[in-house]
């Protein structure tokens, strides 16, 4: 539930920190007072866009925060999801900043996080209904989806959107095939050059490195042929004198001579022998590097570097690419010369998925269906009970071509008057039928969701009389599960509230600000008659109002 709410620098509230309690709780006060601004700002902490207009005249920033308490594990599993720190009280702080310049920071219990996790986890917390929520029973979207919430659908509905997303991917497919057939042959004949362009080089990975050292080496075949010889004179020795190796031989030989009276001569002789064996292994190493090159094959090699030099301009950085490249070539080839083959498989998948998906949207129309006839059953029934006797409520479930929501068009038809034939809402029902319907609606969805917190904004709107007493009755019997807080203008409504909180509007040097109050049971009666008759408080009114009241407590 909603435990604490703190607003700073939000339109006319400078500073207000209000306390909510469980049970009903209402919210009254003169027009332009700032009670919708209470709403505004639990929008803006629950996830909703927040606009700088929102920042009170000549700050630089605003902020709401809020703390939710003995909140269910889901809600805190989300929480924790998100890297939330989540304490064994079952709470959460949530903090919202609004700034004219930069971006706008979310916190929940210390921790950032974005506006998108906010709102994920702020439509748990709180649903909020005004009079903008009502007039959504008129689109064609929202029936449906109060239909399926209704009949505990989302799983159906889940399972055929899995086809039905299918068959539209499988359509896609097919409908590349129906592509102009001159399209289709100057593609063919790209792909063939490229294919043959590329496997008639027939290159391998690595092989341009490999050419480039072949080259430098045929260009440097002098100095390296002269290097060689020079070493190797100087490992084994020429005509005129020995090499280093025959050298090293002959001093370990007088090492290993004196190693039988000096310890030190034995070890030495064991280096030498050591660095006797690496000469003779480097020594057989240059008596294999070919030093026999034929400088005819230079032209030969420019050629082949060349070649690959344009394949890698075309088809990939490397050789590696250029065989990726060549794959893809043989694939799209393939694709288009056996499309025919192609199409008539995905034409057997097309048919077989969307016969699923005919059967899934047959069985949710069949759900929604006999979801809809408890649903009209059980919002009639409110209905009359919030004093709109003889007035009919009717779900009409049409059949529609298949879409992502099944093959059904949902619509709500009401009959305000005995005898006339149901017709859709927007051609019958007023403002105030339509917050009733709203009301009467959400009742009967309350069970369906685990939300703890409902906002009512001015849902008493074109309401007065014996109305407003069901609307308040209403209210009250569903704050005996549910935290509900609603602003209302109407006396007979606000009677019905635990907890009554007034919303004045003050000047203090030239600057609007507006101030949150409790009222106890004497500021109430005051409040109460100040609703019923203006700011002229009689004892009339107060004793009218205070029978408003003592009714309220003897049901």
């Amino acid at each position: 539930m909603l435990s604490q709410l703190f607003i700073n620098k939000i339109a006319v509230i400078d500073k207000a920190s209000i306390d909510f309690e469980r049970g009903f709780t209402v919210l009254t006060g003169e027009t332009g007072a700032g009670k919708s601004i209470i709403i505004d700002a639990i929008h803006v902490l629950l996830g909703e866009r927040a606009s700088k207009d929102l920042i009170r005249t000549g700050e630089k920033m605003a902020s709401v925060s809020a703390v939710f308490s003995d909140l269910p594990d889901d809600i805190l599993s989300l929480a924790e999801s998100f890297g939330v720190p989540v304490e064994d009280d079952a709470s959460l702080l949530i903090y919202r900043e609004i700034r004219t310049e930069g971006k706008s920071a979310c916190k929940i219990n210390g921790a950032p996080v974005t506006v998108a996790m906010l709102k994920e986890i702020g439509q748990l917390l709180v649903s909020i209904h005004g009079q903008h929520e009502s007039y959504e029973l008129l689109s064609e979207h929202l029936p449906i989806q109060y239909i399926d919430s209704f009949g505990e659908l989302a799983s159906l509905l889940t399972s055929y959107q899995n086809s039905y997303h299918k068959l539209k991917e499988i359509q896609k497919r097919l409908d590349s095939f129906n592509s102009d057939e001159g399209e289709k042959a100057r593609q063919i004949d790209l792909l063939r050059y490229q294919i043959e362009e590329i496997s008639s080089a027939d290159i391998h990975v690595g092989e341009q490195d490999e050419l480039i050292t072949e080259r430098n080496s045929i260009r440097n075949h002098e100095k390296i042929s002269s290097s060689v010889e020079k070493t190797q004179n100087l490992l084994v020795g020429d005509e005129e004198r020995n090499g280093i190796l025959s050298d090293i031989t002959m001093a370990a030989e007088e090492m290993e001579s004196l190693s039988e009276w000096l310890a030190d001569a034995e070890k030495a002789s064991q280096k030498l022998r050591e660095a006797q064996y690496l000469l003779e292994d480097a020594d057989e190493i240059i008596r294999e590097i070919n030093v026999d090159f034929d400088t005819t094959s230079l032209d030969i090699i420019e050629n082949r570097l060349d070649l690959l030099h344009k394949l890698h301009l075309k088809y990939g950085t490397d050789e590696e690419q250029i065989l990726s490249y060549l794959i893809t070539c043989e694939q799209k080839l393939h694709d288009i010369e056996f499309a025919d083959e192609e199409r008539e498989k995905l034409e057997t998948e097309y048919e077989k998925e969307k016969e699923k998906a005919i059967l899934l949207a047959k069985q949710l129309s069949g759900s929604r269906k006999k979801a809809a006839e408890r649903f009209a059953k059980q919002v009639k029934e409110e209905l009359q009970f919030l004093n709109m006797l003889g007035f009919e409520f009717l779900v009409e479930v049409s059949r529609v071509p298949l879409n992502n929501k099944g093959c059904d068009k949902v619509q709500f038809l009401v009959s305000a008057n005995k005898g006339e034939p149901p017709k859709p809402m927007s051609k019958i029902a007023s403002g105030g039928e339509l917050s009733r319907i709203m009301l009467s609606i959400k009742t009967v969805l309350s069970g369906k969701d685990n939300i703890d917190t409902l906002i009512f904004d001015e849902i008493d709107t074109g309401i007065s009389g014996e109305a407003a007493n069901k609307v308040g009755e209403k209210l009250r019997h569903v704050s005996l599960n549910r935290q509900v807080i609603c602003i209302t203008h109407l006396a007979q409504m606000a009677s019905f509230a635990d907890n009554h909180l007034f919303i004045a509007k003050n000047e203090r040097e030239g600057r609007t600000f507006t101030e949150v109050t409790i009222l106890d049971e004497n500021k109430r009666i005051d409040e109460l008659a100040r609703i019923i008759g203006g700011n002229e408080i009689t004892e009339l009114k107060r004793k009218m109002a205070k029978e408003m009241l003592d009714k309220v407590l003897d049901k």
